[in-house]
């Protein structure tokens, strides 16, 4: 009995939950809606659709012939152009002695230093001179038995000239025979031989000792000139050796107060050169100071460097606080060409074209002048330019007047394209 009832409620429990009601009378049952995936990304490529033609639209609305353009203007200005060079070089004294030693030994003194100043003839070392005076002592002893011997012959000549005389007169009365007398004149023609002999041996013993003492001098070390030690290459006891080359001891600068600056000019720079010519450089030793100079010679002598090859082109520079040391590395700028107070106009000026507008004649330089809220342009004959302004010789413009140098259209602040310079 109870099995029975169990195993009707669990009968009645699954049709429970198998049970789906019956739709009204009027009222129909719709399925789930199942979104389909395609519709999904068909919304997207729409968005991005509409989102493109949007830009398009603002882009072609900001370009387009009836949008407002705006004008970026400089003024014309009167003023000074130069053309220049720009070249790096080095600090140098106008001249620098190197003093050197003819002979060698030992350092024995030391008077000079570096910055000392010296005077022409004065000593600034002195080696051992020692060696050298034993062998002018020898030179002297030399020369002074050469000097005796001429004293010696020259006695001997004086009786070899009576001896000569008085055989003479014998002969005469065939006292003596001719023999004897011709025996008398062979002895004095060799004494008066031996006289000049003596005589260039004095003098060759002469010049061994003037050699002896010029080889004694040499070992003091002198200045040759009036100027500044500039750098010293030996010390105190140091031996130097004069064999194959002289050794430099001292590099002396003539006159400090007087530079030069040896600037690099490469070969394609080097033909807008000209002695007199203005320069101007910097030193990183005082970067807000600038030195001024002028070009007092272009060196004809090329120099290679890594296959390129530049000029020396010697600046001169006056330096009376000795601000400027040898050596230091100049930032030139040679001007090889100026115009003061002249007409002038940014060079943007000449490169710019409206919008639309054709080119004309690439040889007649003209700019656009703001008159009115509208572009005019202008002929103008050009001169000198540098990498900024350009010289205007001749146009109808005047100083204040607006050149366009760009446009402007709505808030993109889109540049006009540039085109390129006129010739």
């Amino acid at each position: 009995m109870n099995t029975q009832l169990g195993t009707g409620a669990a009968a009645e429990s699954r049709e429970a939950l198998s049970y789906v009601p019956l739709p009204s009378a009027g009222r129909p049952v719709s399925a789930p809606a199942v979104q389909p995936r395609f519709a999904t990304r068909r919304w997207v490529l729409v968005g991005i659709a509409t989102l493109l033609l949007a830009t398009s639209l603002g882009i072609w609305w900001s370009f387009s012939g009836n949008a407002p353009v705006g004008y970026e203007t400089a003024p014309v200005a009167i003023g000074d152009i130069a053309r220049d060079i720009n070249a790096t070089g080095s600090v140098n004294p106008k001249l620098t002695i190197i003093v050197g030693t003819y002979v060698s030994g030992v350092i024995q003194e030391l008077r000079c230093d570096y910055n000392t100043e010296v005077k022409r003839g004065q000593t600034c070392a002195k080696i051992d001179p020692r060696p050298y005076q034993s062998i002018v002592d020898q030179a002297k002893a030399s020369l002074a038995i050469a000097k005796a011997q001429l004293e010696k012959d020259k006695a001997s000549l004086t009786y070899a000239k009576a001896n000569l005389e008085r055989l003479a007169t014998l002969v005469k009365t065939s006292a003596v025979s001719e023999d004897a007398y011709d025996n008398a004149k062979n002895v004095y023609d060799q004494a008066l031989a031996q006289i000049t002999f003596d005589e260039a041996t004095i003098q060759q013993r002469q010049a061994v000792l003037d050699a002896a003492q010029v080889n004694l001098d040499y070992t003091n070390i002198i200045s040759p000139v009036d100027g500044t030690v500039v750098s010293r290459a030996v010390t105190m006891g140091q031996t130097v050796a004069a064999s194959f080359q002289t050794p430099t001891l001292f590099l002396i600068a003539t006159d400090l107060t007087r530079m030069q600056v040896d600037a690099n000019v490469s070969e394609s720079d080097i033909g807008g050169i000209q002695t007199g010519n203005k320069a101007t450089f910097t030193v990183d030793a005082y970067p807000k100071r600038l030195f001024e100079g002028t070009v007092t010679q272009v060196r004809q002598s090329p120099q290679t460097v890594q296959n390129v090859i530049t000029y020396d082109v010697v600046i001169s520079v006056n330096n009376p606080d000795l601000a400027l040391k040898p050596g230091l590395t100049a930032a030139t700028r040679i001007i090889t060409d100026r115009r003061s107070d002249v007409l002038r106009v940014p060079n943007q000026a000449l490169r710019y074209v409206p919008t639309g507008t054709a080119l004309g004649d690439p040889k007649q330089a003209r700019v656009w002048v703001l008159r009115d809220g509208s572009p005019v342009p202008v002929r103008v004959t050009v001169g000198l330019d540098d990498d900024e302004s350009t010289e205007i010789v001749q146009g109808d413009l005047k100083a204040g007047d607006k050149v366009i140098i760009a446009e402007q259209r709505n808030s993109a602040k889109a540049r006009s394209s540039v085109p390129p310079p006129r010739l």
